[in-house]
């Protein structure tokens, strides 16, 4: 989904939104409703602003030679994507960690960098990778690590109903498969 599409295309989603409105029996015209199909269009083209953004132009050069080679951790950063199975959110936080090989980048950029994936339709199995594969990609450190633990309303509104399950995902790549690494990279966001 392109949020351009959904400004260009805003008239004819209106119309699409008041349908569904209407198939649900709801009058779209009542006065708690007049504006929603406008309202829905402005959150979702926010919720999936992540199509409109690279990794590269958010990192924006913000790389440093910098003689450093322990691990760079940013933990606890919010999550809010949409599960692209039913439209509906999925929320946690996301830890970020790296061994960086003689460049960093700086640490406001990290939590960027998860925002432009989260953005988008996702499967969390996914955004946990795009993540990682991308600070492989910009930054060639030794390795990455991502873990990302979020609630999925799609299990606790709809289907098994389950009110505190969470899902837990990794994504290890280079020096952080090693089991010194990983069990240093799990110790610092415990």
């Amino acid at each position: 989904m392109n949020p351009d599409t959904l400004t260009s295309n805003n008239e004819k989603l209106v119309t699409y939104i008041q349908s569904i409105l209407e198939a649900l029996g709801e009058d779209p015209n009542r006065e708690g409703l007049k504006k929603t199909p406008e309202r829905f269009l402005k959150s979702l083209s926010s919720l999936t602003s992540g199509y409109n953004k690279s990794a590269k132009a958010v990192i924006n050069g913000a790389t440093f030679e910098v003689p450093y080679s322990e691990m760079v951790v940013v933990k606890n950063i919010e999550v809010y994507s949409l599960c692209e199975h039913h439209l509906l959110p999925f929320f946690g936080k996301c830890h970020v960690g790296y061994l960086p090989r003689g460049r960093i980048v700086g640490l406001s950029k990290i939590p960027r960098i998860v925002e432009v994936f989260a953005r988008r339709l996702q499967v969390q199995e996914r955004l946990t990778s795009q993540i990682s594969e991308c600070l492989m990609e910009h930054l060639n450190p030794f390795g990455v690590g991502v873990v990302v633990e979020a609630y999925h309303l799609c299990m606790m509104m709809r289907g098994v109903e389950k009110q505190n399950s969470y899902a837990l995902t990794s994504s290890l790549l280079g020096h952080f498969r090693t089991a010194s690494t990983r069990k240093e990279f799990f110790d610092l966001i415990k």
